[in-house]
């Protein structure tokens, strides 16, 4: 039986979403041949975008619904940029931004 999305921990955190900068190449735009929406990006310069709401303070990425530490989930998931792709739940940067949230390490 393979896991269903509520044994997932990210499912149920969503600090990292709520605590880095989300900086991308401007390829990864829709309007570019990528796939996340333009909408929910800022554009920095002619080669770099970044993520709405991850600049801000307190950062929250534009594209994250629900309470961090309680159910969260991924507007864009299937569409998100690379930075969040290579994310890897359970990594030093996951146990930092969990930390900022109050939320203990992953196992």
């Amino acid at each position: 039986m393979s896991a269903s999305r509520h044994d997932n921990p990210c499912t149920h955190c969503g600090a990292c979403c709520a605590s880095f900068r989300v900086d991308f190449a401007v390829q990864e735009l829709e309007s570019q041949g990528g796939t996340v929406p333009d909408g929910l990006a800022v554009e920095l310069n002619s080669s770099l975008c970044r993520m709405r709401g991850t600049d801000h303070v307190p950062a929250r990425c534009a594209a994250l619904t629900g309470t961090i530490g309680l159910g969260v989930a991924c507007g864009i998931y299937e569409w998100r940029p690379s930075p969040c792709r290579e994310f890897r739940a359970g990594d030093d940067a996951c146990h930092q931004a969990r930390a900022r949230r109050g939320l203990a390490p992953l196992d």
